[in-house]
């Protein structure tokens, strides 16, 4: 195990990305960045950490921001209810911690939306304690390294996977030890064609021994994909625009996208339009039809949204459809609004 330890930590030094928040990490640094970085690649985000941390330096700052500021901040990385989460860290941490992160792993994971990897990378790259981070690049690295075959994504591995982590761990560097781990897997010991004649772990990596790299780690077949049919309405009125803000438990809750009838199946802008969905929104107002949008496919983690957009053109409001989710706004106004990638790439067409 020393030696692992210490190949891993020598390769670091040589090797590591000049990454902003590495060079005098706080516990926010480190929080903001691993929050980030969840589902998203280093080079996608940083540029939001950049802007975060310019535009709210403290977790502090960041606990007075609002809901829709932070929504907005995040659009684009997905997965929003980590944005939503950010935030509520932030408010958590001030009102229960003094402003402060606390350096206990358990209290740590008390935190909204810090789990057991998030916590022991806040404990051990900002407080220095021997706690092991388990994220993808870890499971790729060990399941390679000892050549395990039980599959990542169910209970058992997980515990393993765990379990082996901290027996590795360099106990006096852990920071230190779970930044090159990772790293080695972001670099070094990549999900596609690894450079294994040049590893420095290779003469300890079982999978190169066995010829089992392209099959490490294992991972259960995915549940399946949905598809969703999503059919827009683009209501405009002169220079104004129905929005409607999404405040159900659905996806992207609290951001905001067009009024719309989702459907069970594919259909043409003519069966939307004959549907009593449409007749209920539009309810007997005259209406021109300006534009058909071709199909959008957007691919989400277990769903996969197929959209169209059908541009309608109003002479007077739809009073009958106003709340305080679903209201007109200027259209030159758009770009203050948070709104779902789908949305983003629709307006940019």
């Amino acid at each position: 195990m020393n030696i692992i330890q210490d190949t891993l930590i020598n390769w670091y030094a040589l090797n590591q990305r000049d990454l902003p928040w590495r060079h005098n990490p706080t516990p926010y640094q480190v929080w903001l960045s691993e929050v980030i970085l969840q589902q998203t690649r280093v080079n996608q985000g940083m540029d939001y950490y950049l802007r975060f941390v310019d535009r709210w330096p403290t977790v502090a700052d960041l606990a007075q921001a609002s809901e829709e500021e932070v929504l907005k901040m995040w659009q684009g990385l997905g997965y929003y209810s980590r944005a939503r989460n950010l935030r509520l860290c932030a408010k958590q941490v001030v009102e229960s911690y003094n402003g402060q992160f606390p350096a206990d792993y358990e209290q740590l994971k008390l935190l909204k939306g810090v789990g057991d990897y998030t916590a022991a990378a806040i404990a051990s790259i900002a407080f220095n304690k021997p706690h092991a981070v388990v994220d993808g690049n870890v499971y790729r690295v060990l399941s390679r390294l000892f050549d395990i075959e039980t599959p990542i994504n169910i209970n058992e591995g997980q515990k393993l996977f765990s379990e082996l982590a901290n027996k590795l761990l360099n106990r006096k560097h852990p920071g230190l030890h779970n930044q090159a781990l990772m790293e080695f897997g972001a670099l070094q010991c990549t999900p596609k064609n690894p450079n294994c004649l040049h590893c420095p772990l290779q003469p300890q990596c079982l999978a190169f021994e066995h010829f089992t790299v392209a099959q490490r780690p294992l991972k259960l077949q995915k549940t399946k994909v949905a598809t969703r049919y999503f059919n827009y309405l683009v209501i405009r009125i002169g220079d104004s625009i129905y929005l409607r803000k999404r405040s159900d438990n659905d996806i992207w809750k609290s951001l905001y996208d067009f009024p719309c009838i989702e459907s069970e199946t594919s259909l043409g802008p003519n069966e939307v339009i004959a549907s009593d969905a449409f007749k209920q929104i539009i309810e007997g107002t005259n209406f021109t039809i300006s534009k058909v949008s071709p199909p959008f496919i957007h691919k989400l983690t277990h769903r996969t949204i197929v959209a169209q957009f059908i541009e309608i053109k109003l002479e007077k409001k739809l009073l009958q459809i106003e709340t305080k989710e679903v209201f007109l706004a200027a259209e030159r106004e758009l770009e203050n609004y948070p709104i779902p990638r789908l949305i983003d790439l629709y307006l940019n067409t």
